[in-house]
Parts: C-alpha cells; sequence; structure tokens
C-alpha cells in the first residue's frame, strides 16, 4: 500500500464493551469431587483429597 491509499482509509473506534450487548450472561461451573473406600480392614483410615476447578463462559 502506498501513503496515498492509507490516507483515503478511515476508521472509527467501537462503542464500549459494555454497550455491544444487551445481556451480558456469565456462567460459572464449580466441580470438586473426592471419593475414599475403606472396606474390609479393621483399623484402617481412609483419606480423600479433592482440588476444585472453577471455569466461568461469557456471552
Amino acid at each position: 500500500m502506498s501513503g496515498t491509499d492509507v490516507a483515503g482509509q478511515s476508521a472509527e473506534l467501537l462503542p464500549a464493551r459494555e454497550a455491544l450487548a444487551l445481556i451480558n450472561i456469565t456462567n460459572i461451573t464449580a466441580v470438586n469431587l473426592a471419593i475414599a473406600v475403606n472396606a474390609g480392614t479393621i483399623g484402617s483410615t481412609a483419606t480423600a483429597a479433592a482440588l476444585q476447578h472453577l471455569a466461568a463462559f461469557q456471552r
């Protein structure tokens, strides 16, 4: 492109992101699962630890 081509172009700013959507919906899902099994043994213990995964999806 030459300087003449660029000079003939125009641009305008987009509105703020909040103004582009009438409805702003965010789904947040948290999952926390753990399982411990202590079956058939006397005097033993069972321990479970769980990590939490958090996800947010915005439309």
